[in-house]
């Protein structure tokens, strides 16, 4: 009767993995920032724990790319920012523009307490103003 007990969770939720290219240019230590640069393009998305999908709050992302205000090799183009108590982070920077022929960005939960993780997700097209990115953690 015990487990009838217990809410239902999302059982075996797989680690997110790094990506291919992910780490390339990450600065660690990056600082917590409001916004990066001007703004105007938003990075947002989840970061939940890996087994029961639990959103994960006050984890740390950081967020880097090859914008309209520099390269992701700058470091004005790195800021990091916490998610929020469901797990949801997101925040602004300037426009993404193609590095290599793809518009994409950086972003990796490096902390410690899980495993680091770095993504680096394709926008569908080099004028959107947005991109999402989640995140499922193993802890460390």
């Amino acid at each position: 009767m015990t487990g009838l007990a217990q809410p239902a969770r999302a059982q075996g939720l797989a680690p997110t993995p790094t990506m291919r290219g992910g780490a390339n240019n990450y600065l660690p230590d990056a600082p917590i920032v409001e916004r990066i640069g001007g703004g105007g393009f938003w990075m947002t998305g989840t970061v939940r724990r890996a087994g029961d999908g639990a959103p994960l709050s006050g984890q740390r992302i950081q967020i880097w790319a090859h914008t309209t205000e520099g390269h992701e090799r700058d470091a004005h183009s790195h800021g990091a920012t916490l998610t929020d108590t469901n797990g949801v982070f997101r925040l602004e920077m300037p426009q993404i523009v193609p590095a290599f022929g793809q518009p994409h960005g950086h972003l990796a939960y490096d902390s410690g307490e899980f495993e680091t993780v770095f993504l680096r997700p394709i926008m569908p097209n080099a004028s959107d103003t947005s991109l999402e990115a989640h995140f499922v953690l193993q802890p460390a």
